[in-house]
């Protein structure tokens, strides 16, 4: 009994977005295969993204990603994608995850139709280009999900088939290499989106993944933080033109109202969470309590002398001596104002 209760446990455990995809993802490829057994067709374009028949089939832009065409890649989708949308949904929510897997499938597959279409009227080959290509599977999931990675544990080591141990910032641009050289030899279907995924995945992590903090319920949107910059995913002789590209684009999104605001106005009176996780959190803790420190310090270096300086004149008032002092008199109201210096000296050290 307790050997069938564990999956039944994990099932029930397991959030509901990551669920929902898996079972539809098992669903459509098991209908996609067994029609293609019982027809022989290996086009099925209501099922999978054909930039010729994806206008009269619009919801193939979402579908063809839970379409696997062999066994051996649907066992590899579901060893990979599961467990990690699992992740995702618990520290994300079920919203935040819903929207991250509809952007990093939908937009890479639509920029794939584009850029077919675009070769098409380059080339005037309808063959190839249009009917010719058969778009499907989780690879831009997969690479989006590597990206998601590397912004919360990009510290992080993993083992890849009990040899080798990486560091997780190290595995989006590996895979995105494999995906380029694929591409380069002639294998531009389904591969591409790869690249499409990954850059779509970044740009959503970076700019437009909301964030809310539990405590005060202040959103923020993307991660800002220079670890997760543009030029941290190449070498420094591209940060140069990197940057520059980079900043071009962003003033012009923002004149353009493209990019909601990632922090709010008074995020210096409180301590809401910014984005990018415990490592960001962290750092902008910091930089507020040196801010907080150096206003203290600030503050008592110019309140000691206001409150030394009264008790001092009015003793001087309240004194027959202070009006007309002797020059032997004169010793102790000198000690008396070294003292209050020294005090304030020792609390500006303080």
């Amino acid at each position: 009994m307790a050997i069938l209760s564990t999956p039944l446990q994990y099932l029930t455990s397991t959030p509901p977005v990551t669920r929902a995809f898996v079972a539809a993802t098992i669903a459509t490829t098991s209908l996609y295969l067994w029609i293609r057994w019982s027809t022989g067709n290996l086009d099925i374009p209501w099922l999978t993204l054909v930039p010729g028949t994806s206008l009269f089939y619009p919801w193939t832009f979402a579908t063809s990603a839970l379409v696997e065409v062999t066994v051996i890649e649907l066992f590899v989708t579901l060893a990979v994608i599961p467990a990690s949308l699992r992740y995702f949904e618990r520290l994300w929510g079920t919203v935040e995850t819903l929207k991250f897997i509809v952007a990093c499938v939908t937009v890479p597959n639509l920029i794939a139709f584009t850029f077919n279409w675009i070769e098409f009227v380059a080339t005037r080959n309808a063959d190839l280009f249009l009917y010719g290509m058969q778009y499907h599977g989780q690879m831009a999931l997969f690479i989006s999900i590597l990206v998601a990675f590397t912004q919360l544990i990009p510290e992080h080591q993993v083992q890849i088939l009990g040899l080798f141990k990486v560091r997780v910032k190290t595995l989006p641009m590996a895979y995105l290499f494999f995906s380029t050289v694929m591409v380069m030899i002639g294998f531009q279907c389904p591969y591409i989106v790869i690249q499409f995924g990954w850059f779509v995945s970044w740009i959503y992590l970076r700019f437009y993944k909301r964030n809310t903090d539990i405590g005060s319920g202040t959103n923020t949107y993307g991660d800002r933080s220079e670890t997760f910059a543009l030029t941290s995913w190449f070498p420094p002789f591209l940060h140069p033109p990197l940057s520059a590209l980079g900043n071009a684009v962003y003033k012009m999104a923002t004149r353009l109202h493209l990019i909601p605001t990632s922090v709010p106005h008074d995020i210096e009176s409180g301590y809401s969470q910014l984005p990018g996780g415990a490592r960001a959190e962290a750092e902008r803790r910091r930089a507020l309590a040196l801010k907080a420190l150096d206003q203290r310090l600030a503050n008592s270096a110019t309140n000691s002398p206001t409150q030394n300086g009264p008790s001092t004149s009015q003793s001087s008032r309240s004194s027959p001596a202070a009006t007309a002092p002797p020059p032997v008199d004169r010793k102790p109201s000198t000690v008396e104002i070294d003292g209050a210096d020294t005090a304030s000296n020792e609390t500006e050290g303080k």
